[in-house]
């Protein structure tokens, strides 16, 4: 069961999709939380870790989401932070609700998440299809995953603030093989690592105070 880390006096949690993206160098940093791919995926594993921290009263202060993305905006290999998310999925338009909310529920369209790395920033989407091709030309953000959308909801649930950190390892091309994005995973691991080891200064700095 993954565990948070302190750092800077703060509990926080770690959470990726699959061992894939767990490479050695994030290894060395963190024990992640690894929810499986796509959307109900990680709401569930998120959800079903907060809830035990919850009732051992040692929710996280922060919870980092992370892991490699799509984009035909951003250069392949480069690290950007989540400036806000969606939901691509949601579309219940026909019945008078702005596509991309939940029916009843009160979230925006883009969620908003903490930036408070120097590194920089872009609008993720996320979605239950692997995205490839004239697909990108639908979507309405700059780069694409499975998970944080739900793993941002989770946390919203809770009252957990959140950030996100992407490593962009496919778009231009076609994706025609799971080799289309596995390819630059170690590299996105090395400089995850090295984006992570700014986590601790920008706490100490009270940079991911919701509130500041």
């Amino acid at each position: 069961m993954a565990q948070c880390e302190m750092l800077a006096g703060k509990r926080v949690l770690f959470v990726m999709a699959v061992e894939m993206e767990y490479g050695p160098h994030l290894r060395a940093r963190f024990d992640a939380l690894l929810t499986g791919v796509g959307p109900i995926e990680a709401a569930l594993a998120t959800g079903m870790a907060l809830q035990r921290m919850a009732a051992d009263n040692a929710l996280p202060d922060l919870i980092v989401s992370l892991g490699s993305a799509g984009s035909r905006r951003c250069p392949l290999g480069e690290i950007f932070q989540v400036r806000s998310v969606s939901w691509r999925d949601m579309d219940a338009s026909r019945l008078g609700f702005t596509k991309g909310v939940t029916p009843l529920m009160d979230h925006p369209v883009d969620v908003p998440l903490l930036t408070p790395l120097d590194l920089p920033s872009a609008r993720l989407s996320t979605g239950a299809n692997v995205v490839g091709g004239d697909d990108y030309a639908a979507i309405d953000a700059d780069m694409v995953d499975m998970e944080t959308f739900a793993i941002a909801r989770a946390c919203a649930r809770f009252g957990i603030p959140m950030t996100g950190l992407r490593g962009i390892s496919d778009g231009p091309g076609e994706l025609d093989h799971i080799d289309s994005w596995t390819q630059l995973l170690d590299l996105i691991d090395e400089r995850l690592a090295v984006a992570v080891d700014g986590i601790e200064p920008a706490l100490l700095a009270g940079r991911l105070d919701p509130a500041a």
